[in-house]
């Protein structure tokens, strides 16, 4: 697209900072919208797959999370007491690493710094409170009154995207697995030098993932009640007694935590907007369109493609409406595949039953993934 746009981006995660930086480095005018008054995310760390990482050379921080994080190669899987079982050398995109793990606070200042030094301006302590589209742009009204016209508002709003419900009421509603995740930040032991997957059959599977040379998480999924939450003061005790199957190296993990402050308790939700993710001048991408489980570890990883295909679209298109139309041809299939895969792939590890078209997918498994999802998208 030859002429420049004003892109206003609802929401400061993973994905909409990616795209403040794609857009910004080619010339368009970006303003994110963050209702946080910071970028410091919450949570622990997060694991950056090879696809994700080429994402992350195209917008020029490759080497910023690589020096921050934990490059591994190789994934682990071990009994209950930590003796190796198989090791799976994980592939790559082209000269992309195969993975790394980041801590999440480091990656959002890494991306907030990309998005701001490329010209991005990102605007805290608000959200869109009006949104008017005619056709030709949108006119916002932010919280803190400020109002302008955009050509292309985008939000990367997460799961419980105040966008999604602006564009298509209740209609798409985050839906409880059943599942929650249980993840804590603890000492790196020497011998996890990637993920480490303890597997107690269905019983449970806790991962041990590096995120710097000091610091690595413990994470484990579990059938939780909807309406449960971890004590405040005993969350740590509540963790260590849904894993009494494990000794060696997630014993040694659980030891480490010796209070609740540091354990991170998320529920699993997916949602999938059946609808175009676009209506209009207004785009929905990321965990706003298709929010997945965790068990592929690619959640960011579909976000920050979806950003960086629609940087692509925006510049091969002659218009928005057709750089829209492309941007969702091109990202559907990838992102409903790994969402409908990471969901068999939980019933699977939990004992559900999974139906005729999951048993398919399940053919290809996580190992079968990684080398789908390192082809180009």
């Amino acid at each position: 697209m030859a002429t420049p746009l004003r892109v206003l981006i609802h929401g400061g995660g993973i994905g909409g900072l990616t795209l403040a930086t794609a857009l910004a480095r080619r010339g368009h005018t970006v303003e994110v919208v963050e209702l946080r008054d910071e970028l410091e995310a919450l949570g622990v760390g997060i694991i950056q797959p090879s696809n994700a990482l080429h994402v992350m050379r195209e917008i020029g921080v490759l080497d910023d999370c690589l020096k921050a994080g934990f490059e591994w190669e190789i994934l682990t899987i071990a009994d209950p007491a930590g003796n190796t079982l198989a090791e799976i050398p994980q592939p790559r995109m082209g000269d992309a690493p195969s993975n790394n793990g980041i801590p999440r606070p480091a990656l959002s200042r890494i991306l907030g710094t990309a998005a701001t030094a490329a010209g991005a301006t990102i605007r805290f302590g608000a959200t869109i409170a009006e949104l008017a589209d005619d056709g030709e742009g949108v006119d916002v009204t932010l919280s803190d009154g400020s109002a302008a016209r955009w050509d292309l508002v985008v939000g990367f709003d997460g799961i419980g995207s105040p966008l999604r419900t602006r564009l298509y009421g209740d209609r798409y509603v985050p839906q409880y697995t059943g599942f929650a995740n249980w993840r804590v930040t603890v000492p790196r032991q020497e011998q996890v030098k990637g993920v480490v997957m303890g597997s107690a059959g269905q019983a449970a599977k806790a991962l041990l993932t590096p995120i710097t040379d000091e610091l690595m998480y413990l994470g484990a999924v579990f059938a939780e009640p909807e309406d449960f939450r971890p004590d405040a003061e005993k969350a740590h005790e509540q963790l260590k007694e849904r894993l009494p199957m494990f000794s060696g190296p997630v014993a040694e993990a659980l030891a480490a935590v010796t209070g609740p402050e540091a354990v991170v308790y998320s529920r699993i939700s997916q949602v999938t907007v059946e609808e175009p993710w676009h209506v209009g001048r207004v785009v929905l991408a990321g965990d706003a369109a298709h929010a997945s489980t965790p068990h592929l570890a690619q959640g960011a990883a579909m976000a920050v493609e979806d950003a960086l295909v629609l940087a692509e679209a925006l510049d091969a298109e002659a218009g928005v409406a057709a750089a829209l139309d492309a941007w969702e041809a091109r990202r559907r299939p990838r992102a409903m595949w790994v969402q409908s895969l990471s969901h068999a792939v939980l019933k699977q590890e939990t004992g559900g039953e999974t139906t005729p078209e999951e048993d398919e997918l399940l053919k290809v498994g996580i190992p079968g993934a990684a080398h789908v999802l390192v082809q180009p998208y």
